[in-house]
């Protein structure tokens, strides 16, 4: 967990009501002011919001970051109220046309997806009497070694493959449209520098490669991101440093512009999910600490969100953070389900009826990637902490 978190107990809205999300805004500055210091001066920071929209973290993030990148038509929305609509960019596949209107008329950049999603962009452009920005995400031939999601190297519904990309870039400019640049993105979750370091020197040969085919250097090569942080026992803190000096020593490939687009490096490790013993339980031997929130809410801690083994977040009793274990425990969630376990056997010091739960490495993948409305219980509340004052703030 991240030292700023060890004084959890002295928390003041740790006594509020849960189960709630607390994002510390303090932690993500100093993750984007660490970042921007071990990257060269020429790559940009993007956030991808997907990792976690809450609107006043948006808010207090867009000032410190040089773009945004979005998903969907309600994250576009969410990314207009915060961010001028040039430093937007829309990735995704299966866009509808009526999204695509919504972007081009905003004057965001739309990925495009595949060659027929940019004949329908060209389409709704010429339709609107306006140019769309588009840029050509790109389906690498290769992987990020090691990352928990791998989105290159194989046949996929994200991107154009490297190969035809040229030519679709060739016929998105004829066609009217102002070519934004790349987008290569090859996994995330990676926790190995030399794997980053390696693909990140791939994508930029790779981009140079195309720019020659094209003939035509990109305004701007997205690089993607990948970078992950330690959820579980054995995790090593990725070493952002090494890779920025690396990736300093390949830009002369092309002269362009770059961007790290990142997600869950910036904010999941300022998160805390909080919830509250309801009841305590021994069933043949084994105690079960039953609290008021777990899958509904933490999708991504009880294992259900992409792990194919399913590991422990790191977990503490919040009032009790400098106890010695006394008790081997498994924590569950109010849920007419065994699917809902936030942590399986762990060793915590002992908590009673009212004492709260703290689950770390919260910040990414949490409220927003959950099933909310599953049983119908009542949403986790959401903080933001460390931030400027304003609505959504604490």
């Amino acid at each position: 967990m991240p030292p700023e978190f060890r004084d959890l107990s002295a928390l003041p809205w740790l006594d509020e009501a849960t189960p709630a999300y607390v994002y510390d805004f303090d932690i993500i500055a100093a993750r984007i002011a660490r970042l921007r210091a071990a990257l060269p001066t020429k790559v940009a920071v993007h956030y991808a919001i997907k990792a976690n929209p809450l609107q006043a973290l948006l808010a207090a993030i867009a000032p410190l970051v040089d773009g945004l990148d979005v998903a969907s038509a309600g994250e576009m929305d969410k990314a207009l109220d915060v961010m001028a609509a040039g430093a937007i960019s829309f990735a995704g596949p299966g866009k509808r046309d009526a999204e695509i209107e919504l972007a081009i008329r905003a004057g965001v950049t739309l990925n495009v997806e595949s060659e027929s999603e940019g004949q329908r962009a060209l389409a709704i452009g010429g339709q609107l009497g306006m140019r769309p920005r588009l840029a050509v995400r790109v389906n690498p031939d290769f992987e990020l070694r090691g990352s928990g999601m791998k989105m290159g190297g194989r046949a996929s519904p994200f991107g154009v493959e490297a190969a035809h990309v040229a030519g679709l870039v060739k016929r998105l400019i004829i066609g009217g449209a102002e070519w934004r640049g790349l987008h290569i993105f090859a996994g995330s979750q990676a926790l190995d520098p030399a794997a980053v370091i390696e693909t990140q020197a791939a994508t930029v040969a790779l981009a140079a490669r195309i720019a020659e085919e094209a003939r035509r250097a990109p305004p701007l090569v997205n690089l993607g991101g990948g970078f992950g942080i330690p959820y579980f026992l054995g995790d090593v803190s990725l070493d952002v440093e090494a890779i920025g000096a690396a990736l300093a020593g390949e830009l002369d490939q092309l002269d362009t512009n770059y961007a790290i687009e990142l997600g869950r490096w910036l904010v999941g490790e300022a998160g805390v999910y909080l919830a509250r013993v309801v009841d305590r339980k021994v069933s043949q031997g084994e105690t079960f600490l039953i609290v008021d929130g777990g899958l509904n809410h933490h999708l991504a801690a009880t294992g259900n969100f992409g792990t194919v083994v399913r590991r422990n977040y790191p977990v503490a009793v919040a009032h009790r953070m400098q106890d010695p274990p006394e008790e081997i425990v498994t924590i569950v969630g109010p849920l007419c389900t065994p699917l809902d376990r936030l942590a399986d056997r762990v060793a915590l010091p002992r908590a009673n009826v009212g004492d709260v739960i703290a689950v770390f490495a919260s910040g990414a993948y949490g409220a927003s990637a959950s099933p909310s409305a599953f049983l119908g219980h009542p949403p986790a509340r959401e903080l933001l902490v460390g931030a400027p004052a304003g609505p959504g703030h604490a």
